[in-house]
Parts: structure tokens; C-alpha cells; sequence
């Protein structure tokens, strides 16, 4: 069951590159830098994750990060999910993070699967939703 709303961001990918052909499925790297907020604090996202075309037009993503707020607090996360192209070239994203960290005010998201929605549209502009899986 979806819990909490736990962080929203918007953001832009910053890089892209093309890791193996092998098979007759691309093998794509994407880079990320967004805003937003995390359980309420103002932060700083980083990611970077690779994506696979599967013959079926879906693409497979596997993905790692990290949080940052002003004062320099950190969250990790890894993740995956799958996602689809739309008739504009977009791609909306689906899946899961777990997050790792010591920061005090974040520290509960060391227990915490996070589902996502993550939608980047063809010229690479990003905005995302998670929350808690309960």
C-alpha cells in the first residue's frame, strides 16, 4: 500500500551515453541533477542509471545516487524500475529506491522502500514523485 508523500523534484538530465549494443538491445547511461524536497527539507538530487531497451519497446533501469541538503546532509539510494516511451518521446518511470543514511532528520528512510514515478520528457526535463510503501 502507498503510504506518505515523502519527496517531489524536478531536475534535468545532464548527460547521456551509450554503453553496449550487444544483442540488439541498447544499453544507455543518463545522468540527473534536481531539486525539490524530502521529507519537507529543501535538497539537492544526483543520479546517475542505466537503462536497457528490451525487445519488447519497455526499458529496464537500474540507478544510484545521492541526496544533499544546504547543510550537507546525506541520503544514498539505489533503485530500479521500468519504464515506457509516450508518443512524444517521453519516457514515465516506475519502481523502487532504498536509501541508506545517518543524517538524524532523515534516518527513518533507512527502513523505508520508496516507490516512484519519474517522468523525463524528450529534451530531458525530469520531475519525479516518491513515496513510502507501507
Amino acid at each position: 500500500m502507498l503510504g506518505d508523500l515523502i519527496g517531489e523534484e524536478q531536475g534535468q538530465t545532464t548527460g547521456m551515453r551509450v554503453l553496449s549494443t550487444d544483442g540488439g538491445h541498447p544499453v544507455i547511461e543518463a545522468s540527473f541533477q534536481a531539486t525539490g524536497t524530502m521529507l519537507g527539507v529543501e535538497i539537492e538530487d544526483l543520479g546517475t542509471y542505466e537503462s536497457v531497451l528490451r525487445a519488447d519497446g519497455t526499458l529496464w533501469g537500474e540507478g544510484q545516487g545521492f541526496t544533499m541538503t544546504k547543510e550537507g546532509e546525506t541520503v544514498t539510494w539505489h533503485g530500479s524500475g521500468v519504464g515506457t516511451f509516450d508518443d512524444t518521446g517521453a519516457v514515465d518511470w516506475r519502481g523502487a529506491l532504498y536509501f541508506e543514511t545517518t543524517a538524524d532528520r532523515f534516518s527513518r528512510l533507512n527502513g523505508v522502500a520508496g516507490v516512484y514515478e519519474f517522468h523525463v520528457t524528450a529534451d530531458g526535463k525530469a520531475t519525479a514523485k516518491l513515496w513510502e510503501w507501507k
